[in-house]
């Protein structure tokens, strides 16, 4: 029931990437249609009742609807719309210690009983190589409860029309302004998920997520040269409001080179500047390869902290339990006994939070039924804490699960994935053009761009959209070819500064890939701008030897 197609769009310096689609078209009309709550609770009934009565100990349901709508353009044409649709039941038990799962697409009474049947029997299979049983940390049932993403405009309502005029005005915009190639997308996602389960939980949540990406091509033709500036918006979970861009979500970027938002996006604004922007990067500067003080942007920091602090901080990988998408851990269980291994500086705060208003992570309760929660990952630059789930939380000492059990569909199980991981904001009131007269050598950097990191996500490279060189405290003009290179400690260590809360605003990773099968989630990642001294900066134009 269920097919699979890639999409190829742009996606700024990153090079081009692939974007899932999962499920059966449908029409546009048919993505306002959902299921009554009475009904989805009594079918949540039915498998509950056929695993107790086949013997598991423990049983949990997810009844889901996954509804996407992508629209792509390029220049001023455009080149595909889709409505998917994805429906059915997943069933997740316990029997003689072991878990198994099973889903089915078939929602009939006789449908459901059987799929918990089966789980339960792969369970017990499963329990015959098992050495040691499945531990959950109690969660006390919820009753009947519902939670939606707070939203002024459903996507679903607004004319398909409307939203390939905005994207076809923004690749105009971005044109006339210098670029040679446009392309603005679109993409929207609902998911209808029902979670029952044996603890006396019946909770029903309507999730929305959106993102704009757009991408600016500058050709010179005498040369072949090209360049690319990316957009610099953010994925969010909210409403189509989001587009409704207010003058008070306007944010500069130290010494005006750029607008930045908030709250809002104003699309048609950034891809003009992205469109003169990538002009400009033709002619721009390139880099001299040494050391550099650093002011990064929320909306490329963001990248920074997802791979090395979000991805490192998952407690499966600390384990070694999971190695998919670039590996483990160096944050192992011996630098958290110690309580005193130093992540970063004093000023170096971050805190894992599935409740931030507008962040991809927002939700009411996560797969295995836990309350949306905050929790300290980094304290005071001290490694604390990390994200485990009900099954983990006992193997470092929790009494409850941290909420960061997430399964991508119904017919994926649900296991550990990154909630919002966040650099908390200065104490001290600081802006970035005051942050920046204090640098006498520097890069100022905003965007995201390429990346690399090893397996333990210790040693790293990172890029950039856009790059301006800091000299003696001024916003010297635009750079190009710009790379910098640490390791995670090393880096947070080197935090000499931070932008206070007026500054503080989120970025984050629509389709973050993980596990075998793979699974994608979407996950916010906010700080202030930040500044770190003496990054070893390397030219990626140059050949090296």
């Amino acid at each position: 029931m269920e097919r699979r197609k890639f999409l190829q769009i742009g996606a700024g310096t990153a090079g081009a990437m692939l974007i899932p689609v999962f499920g059966n078209a449908i029409a546009a009309d048919e993505l306002m249609s959902a299921m009554p709550r009475s009904a989805k609770k009594a079918l949540a009934d039915i498998a509950l009742n056929a695993a107790t009565k086949a013997g598991a100990s423990y049983c949990d349901v997810r009844i889901g609807r996954y509804l996407n709508q992508f629209v792509i353009t390029r220049d001023l044409n455009v080149e595909n719309i889709s409505n998917t649709e994805s429906s059915g039941v997943g069933v997740r038990v316990i029997a003689g210690g072991a878990y198994g799962f099973a889903s089915t697409n078939d929602m009939s009474p006789d449908g459901i009983a059987n799929a918990a049947r089966q789980a339960v029997a792969i369970a017990k299979a499963n329990a015959k190589l098992q050495t040691e049983p499945v531990r959950l940390a109690p969660v006390k049932g919820v009753g009947e409860v519902a939670w939606a993403t707070p939203m002024k405009k459903d996507w679903r309502s607004i004319p398909v029309k409307d939203k390939a005029d905005m994207l076809i005005a923004a690749n105009k915009a971005g044109m006339d302004a210098g670029a040679t190639f446009m392309t603005a997308s679109l993409f929207q996602i609902n998911q209808q998920k029902y979670f029952a389960s044996t603890d006396g939980s019946y909770i029903d949540q309507d999730i929305h997520r959106l993102w704009a990406p757009i991408n600016a091509t500058a050709v010179d033709k005498a040369s072949g040269k090209f360049r690319s500036r990316a957009g610099l918006s953010s994925p969010v979970s909210m409403g189509y409001e989001y587009f409704d861009a207010k003058a008070s979500d306007k944010v500069q970027a130290a010494g005006g080179v750029t607008t930045l938002y908030t709250n809002s996006y104003d699309i048609v604004e950034d891809a003009k500047l992205s469109g003169k922007q990538a002009r400009e990067k033709l002619t721009a500067k390139s880099v001299e390869p040494g050391k550099y003080d650093l002011v990064l942007s929320p909306e490329h920091l963001f990248l920074t902290i997802h791979e090395n602090v979000g991805h490192p901080t998952e407690l499966d990988r600390v384990l070694g339990y999971e190695a998919n998408y670039a590996g483990t851990s160096f944050a192992g269980l011996d630098k958290w006994e110690t309580k005193k291994f130093k992540y970063g500086s004093e000023r170096v705060n971050f805190v894992a939070d599935r409740t931030t208003p507008g962040s991809l992570g927002l939700i009411g309760y996560d797969d295995e039924g836990v309350r949306a929660k905050k929790w300290d990952i980094i304290r005071n630059g001290i490694l604390v804490n990390y994200q485990a789930t009900r099954d983990q939380a006992h193997i470092i000492g929790e009494k409850e699960s941290h909420g960061c059990s997430y399964a991508d569909s119904w017919s994926t199980i649900q296991f550990q994935r990154m909630p919002n991981v966040s650099l908390e904001a200065g104490k001290q009131r600081l802006t970035p053009d005051e942050m920046v007269k204090d640098v006498k050598k520097g890069i100022y950097i905003l965007g995201r761009g390429s990346y690399s990191i090893d397996q333990q996500r210790y040693n790293f490279q990172f890029g950039g959209t856009l790059f301006y060189e800091i000299k003696n405290g001024k916003i010297a003009g635009p750079l190009e070819d710009v790379a910098y290179q640490a390791n995670t400690q090393e880096f947070w260590n080197a935090c000499s500064a931070i932008c206070d809360e007026r500054d503080w605003r989120m970025g984050g990773s629509f389709f973050d890939g993980k596990g075998q099968p793979s699974q994608v989630s979407a996950v916010s990642h906010g700080s202030s701008t930040a500044r770190f001294n003496g990054i070893n900066v390397i030219n990626t134009a140059r050949k090296i030897g």
